[in-house]
């Protein structure tokens, strides 16, 4: 996260090396490290708000929806609402 942290806050660096930003002149950019900290943390709380999301994509991953639509279609059935649903309520948004 604190390569990314160095690409949102300064928007001039194309490479990164050994923690160091360098613009397209491979010139060193001067950073500071506590607005570099304070990018990373807020990379993190997005990152860990959406954890709720990677665990319902793998769960969803899982599941044969195509199947479970086209079997509930012809049999009048819920199998797949019911399977997302019960994902859903697992792992509810924050």
């Amino acid at each position: 996260m604190i390569i990314d942290a160095i690409y949102n806050v300064y928007p001039a660096t194309v490479t990164v090396r050994n923690g160091e930003a360098f613009d397209s002149d491979d010139n060193l950019i001067a950073t500071d490290q506590a607005v570099i900290d304070t990018e990373v943390t807020r990379l993190q709380v997005v990152h860990d708000g959406l954890a709720y999301a990677r665990t319902r994509k793998a769960k969803y991953d899982l599941l044969n929806q195509d199947e479970m639509r086209y079997d509930d279609t012809k049999n009048s059935t819920t199998t797949w609402i019911d399977a997302i649903d019960a994902i859903k309520v697992a792992h509810p948004k924050p």
